[in-house]
Order: structure tokens, then C-alpha cells, then sequence
């Protein structure tokens, strides 16, 4: 039997190895984000904001992981070329084997330094 924890870390696996297609298959088509940016509706949607940081990304390390029967929660720590120290955390709601939530928490503003430092708009 195929566990949320199971799920989650099979999608947590193919996003840290950038494998966007594959983490797709992990996401329900009406998936909700809650993240530091605001709300992101669709999987679609969401591939756009999270597939551009799958491809920067040096380095993942999960720390922590905890689950039920609906939820898991990681707690990762990432390094990106722009950023070398970018911890992490999601909570996922699983339902029929599909991620259908995720609340993500990460510290924006050293992504924006990096942005200013290269003169690009945060």
C-alpha cells in the first residue's frame, strides 16, 4: 500500500532531482500552494513557480519528515546558485494518492539580495 509519506517523498525526490515530469505525476490537477508569494492555483500553475527553482538548485538535503494518513510534513535544506543556505518546509495534504495541498515556508528575502546584487528586479 502506497503511503502519503510514500507519495511525498517519491515527488520530494523527483523535484531535488530535477525531474519536473515526474513530480508532476505526484500533483493533483487542481492543486492549491500556499507560499510565501501568495496563493497558486493548478498544477500547472504551480509547475511555473516551483520548476524554475528545481533548476537552480545545487543541493538538497532533507532534515525531517513527519506524516498521518492525509498529511506530511519536510523540512529540507537546499542550496541554490544564487543562494547557498535556503532551508525549507512543506506541508503536503494527500488525498487518492494525489498531492492536492502544499504550504511552503522559506526566508524570500535572500533570493531578493541575490536578484538586487545582480541588478535584476526582486
Amino acid at each position: 500500500m502506497t503511503t502519503p509519506m510514500d507519495i511525498v517523498l517519491a515527488y520530494y525526490n523527483a523535484w531535488t532531482g530535477q525531474d519536473f515530469d515526474q513530480a508532476m505525476t505526484y500533483l493533483a490537477d487542481d492543486l492549491v500552494c500556499h507560499a510565501p508569494a501568495g496563493r497558486i492555483e493548478g498544477a500547472e500553475a504551480f509547475r511555473a513557480f516551483m520548476e524554475p527553482f528545481s533548476q537552480i538548485l545545487v543541493k538538497a538535503e532533507l532534515l525531517a519528515s513527519y506524516g498521518d494518513e492525509t498529511t506530511v510534513l519536510l523540512m529540507y535544506g537546499t542550496s541554490t546558485r544564487p543562494v547557498a543556505d535556503a532551508p525549507g518546509a512543506e506541508l503536503h495534504t494527500v488525498r487518492d494518492g494525489k498531492i492536492t495541498e502544499i504550504r511552503i515556508i522559506f526566508d524570500r528575502l535572500p533570493f531578493e539580495q541575490a536578484r538586487a546584487a545582480q541588478g535584476k528586479p526582486a
